[in-house]
């Protein structure tokens, strides 16, 4: 987490706007706990990791949405093990993440 805060830091001090995901809940498997992180400047730079998967890339436009608007948003991505394997990843779950822009 001290990576992110760091590089949220360098953004803020650039005067970029920035969005920070934070995975808040997770049911089943899921590659990270609650509680991990990724920002995303308005410039598309991205920093930390909430899943290392395709859920990431939906994290991102929502990430340069919420910059674009300042709405927050609860969002819930979900896939059974057994839909998992068949799309080659290694665990399905379900994730619910807060998304937010951050306002200096």
């Amino acid at each position: 987490m001290n990576d992110i805060v760091e590089q949220i830091d360098r953004w803020r001090l650039a005067g970029q706007r920035v969005a920070l995901a934070t995975l808040v809940d997770v049911e089943f498997s899921a590659p990270r706990d609650p509680g991990a992180s990724l920002a995303v400047s308005e410039h598309g730079e991205v920093a930390g990791s909430i899943s290392g998967g395709c859920v990431e890339s939906a994290l991102y436009e929502e990430a340069q949405d919420a910059i674009a608007t300042g709405r927050p948003r609860l969002i819930t991505y979900g896939i059974s093990d057994s839909e998992a394997i068949e799309h080659g990843l290694t665990c399905g779950g379900t994730l619910r993440v807060f998304v937010e822009r951050l306002e200096w």
